[in-house]
């Protein structure tokens, strides 16, 4: 059997070392699966806690939550409530004094065809005029308990927001802008003109 030359055991040495050596293994290579797997269970733990958590909450607690939600629903609701009922009488009491101008708008041509008859009656003690004059009375004092107001503003200074001018007059004695002759008496209901005095002003 040939022996190996010295050369041959050199290598056949180096070869052997180089086998049995390796490759040098990471630090930490073999621990890192086992890292991963956790951090993949701390991740999950927090989820799987708060499941339980959800499930063992207190019976008590979940109702008081309920309770309190319940209540504060119920609070917003009689708000809205009482807000729509404050406006719904609002609105029906604007509509009331809006329909009570009307009717008192229809009425003023009966009182002033009234007031006419009167001034126009040759007698004005006959019954004819007496029934006249009681009707009217009547009239007026409906008028005068629904809070309607006459304007009769001679002698007053003029009043664009009461007063339609419907001509001026020089008159001796009288400042400029003085009220001189009513032709129509205006009326009013509270602060709202439902007729403006027709009237004749000074210059």
């Amino acid at each position: 059997m040939t022996r190996p030359t010295p050369k041959e055991e050199a290598v056949r040495e180096q070869l052997r070392d180089r086998d049995g050596a390796g490759a040098p293994e990471e630090p930490g290579a073999l621990e890192r699966p086992e890292e991963e797997a956790a951090d993949e269970a701390a991740v999950a733990e927090p989820e799987e806690a708060v499941a339980q958590e959800e499930q063992e909450l207190d019976p008590l607690a979940k109702a008081q939550a309920e309770r309190d939600e319940y209540l504060e629903l119920a609070k917003r609701t009689q708000a809205d409530f009482e807000n729509y009922r404050k406006r719904a009488a609002k609105e029906m009491a604007a509509a009331g004094e809006r329909a009570k101008v009307g009717l008192v708008r229809d009425l003023l041509p009966v009182v002033d065809n009234l007031e006419r008859a009167l001034e126009s009656a040759e007698d004005g003690d006959s019954a004819l005029a007496r029934g006249v004059r009681l009707v009217l009375s009547e009239l007026q004092g409906v008028l005068a308990r629904e809070g309607v107001e006459a304007l009769e503003p001679a002698g007053e200074s003029f009043d664009p927001t009461f007063h339609e001018a419907l001509s001026t007059r020089t008159e001796d004695g009288a400042a400029p802008g003085v009220v001189l002759d009513v032709v129509e008496k205006g009326y009013r209901l509270s602060d709202t003109v439902i007729r403006p005095a027709r009237v004749v002003v000074s210059a």
